[in-house]
């Protein structure tokens, strides 16, 4: 199979010095036989693919990946299932939590190392432990507009609560509040008849126990991103992202994609944002020390306050951390994020199910000819790594430029990261998606789960989607129904 992928890097090399085989996404759309599934289109994560289709899905090691580096998978697993307890425990390996938090495990808001949700409204007891509310204010002075300028910080928190609520505390404190959401209906009406009502969520929080939010508070809800084919994400070369932008919308496509521009902590200065809703991440590292600190309170090299308290959070501020000389001084150590990292990098993408299948490839030609892959390219060639060759030179199929775009209004929350503002999200990548029910139970989408199949996930597209969007409402009944296949199958 190495060198069968060997083979299509020079095969696609080929095609690109020949005009008239060009692989650009402008002659994808012209030269690609939907008759049939394009070569190794299967493999969507290359050589590390696994054909495994279950409860456990989304959690098995890359299949390339060398027998003696499972043990760091295994190891890493292991840590990324952690119950962190709060300072001093008996355990202090693991001690450290909060005092603010709002999961004690990374599993515990990527159940199954899958897809979050929102909380069901119908239950009771439903938590919300995979949502997370993103808190900002606009600047309010010349030092925020400097750090803001020089990217020095992805937004301006709330003075109180901070960046993120949280809405669990440890033992004898008070939770800062807790997440509320309720829904309007909007009815959608295809050609064809069908109408699809969409659930739009309005945001509030309860039970602020630390006083008011800031009067021009920005609330952002996220739900936890599924955690397959990371390292494979991060191994595609810079250039190959950054060749898709188009700014100013030269190829008059509607379509203008751009590059987050982020703060590197590993190398004191800015990067390109590859992780999150809004690409505000620069790596696998950085985004796995961020959701430590924030989501846990548990501090890194990268994050070395021993708390997610905010400076005026005085009893917050008075609790115990679990800083220790024995893991560099810090709550997570360095060879924590290290086994961590090498986890996240290396859960294999599942395999293509009925990629060959009429019905599908029907589905695949209208997401072509719709102008989908205008933001979720299909495939990418990984660029040689010195980190893993398990995911070296890989033709792999994410379906996602990993580039900002303007999705309109309706998605808009108003919450820069970055340089996206609140108009703005990650094309997020599509390989996988199919499993969702199996893995995860729920067919719930977008940034914050409001879409509850892959059709309300569609329609919420505006902006520069709205063309390609238009073009779906006028498809028949079953042109929708193979597109739902073609996108199931990835």
């Amino acid at each position: 199979m190495r060198k069968l992928f060997k083979f299509s890097y020079i095969y696609l090399f080929c095609f690109l010095i020949f005009p008239f085989f060009s692989y650009s996404e402008s002659s994808n759309k012209t030269l690609i036989n939907f008759d049939h599934p394009e070569e190794f289109e299967e493999y969507s994560g290359g050589n590390g693919t696994v054909k495994v289709r279950n409860k456990n899905s989304y959690s098995l090691p890359m299949k390339n990946l060398r027998s003696d580096q499972k043990i760091d998978f295994l190891i890493g697993n292991g840590l990324f299932k952690r119950e962190w307890l709060p300072a001093p425990s008996i355990k202090s390996s693991s001690d450290g939590l909060g005092p603010f938090f709002n999961a004690t495990s990374c599993q515990g808001c990527h159940i199954k190392d899958g897809r979050g949700h929102p909380p069901d409204s119908t239950l009771e007891f439903d938590d919300s432990i995979s949502m997370v509310f993103h808190l900002s204010i606009p600047p309010q002075n010349e030092r925020h507009e400097y750090l803001l300028d020089t990217y020095l910080v992805k937004s301006i928190d709330d003075p109180m609560y901070g960046g993120q609520l949280s809405d669990f505390a440890i033992e004898d404190l008070l939770s800062e509040g807790q997440i509320n959401v309720s829904y309007e209906f909007i009815p959608i009406a295809f050609d064809n008849g069908t109408v699809v009502t969409l659930s739009k969520p309005i945001y509030s929080i309860k039970n602020l126990n630390y006083g008011d939010l800031h009067p021009d508070i920005q609330i952002s809800a996220r739900v936890a991103q599924p955690m397959i084919g990371l390292g494979l994400i991060q191994a595609i070369s810079q250039k190959d992202i950054l060749v898709n932008e188009d700014p100013d919308d030269e190829n008059n496509d509607t379509v203008s994609g751009v590059a987050n521009i982020v703060w590197d902590y590993d190398i004191n200065n800015t990067n390109i944002g590859l992780f999150g809703w809004k690409a505000a991440q620069p790596s696998i590292r950085q985004q796995s020390a961020d959701a430590f600190h924030n989501d846990m309170g548990l501090s890194s090299k990268h994050y070395p306050n021993g708390s997610n308290c905010s400076e005026k959070q005085i009893d917050c501020n008075r609790y115990e951390h679990g800083n220790s000389p024995t893991v560099d001084d810090f709550e997570v150590s360095s060879n924590q994020l290290d086994l961590i990292e090498f986890y996240s990098s290396h859960l294999a993408v599942p395999a293509r199910r009925n990629h060959d299948n009429e019905k599908v490839l029907a589905g695949k030609k209208i997401f072509y000819e719709s102008g989908c892959t205008s933001c979720h390219t299909p495939k990418f060639i990984t660029a040689k790594s010195d980190y893993s060759s398990a995911l070296s030179e890989q033709l792999i199929w994410p379906y996602s430029d990993f580039l900002l775009h303007d999705m309109g209004d309706g998605l808009a929350d108003d919450s820069r990261a970055f340089k996206a503002s609140g108009r703005e999200w990650r094309t997020q990548p599509l390989w996988g998606i199919g499993l969702t029910q199996e893995v995860n139970g729920h067919t719930q989408f977008l940034h914050d789960g409001r879409a509850n199949s892959l059709i309300e996930a569609i329609l919420w597209h505006g902006g520069e989607a709205e063309k390609s969007k238009q073009e779906i409402l006028k498809l028949s009944i079953e042109e929708v129904e193979n597109l739902i296949k073609f996108i199931e199958s990835l």
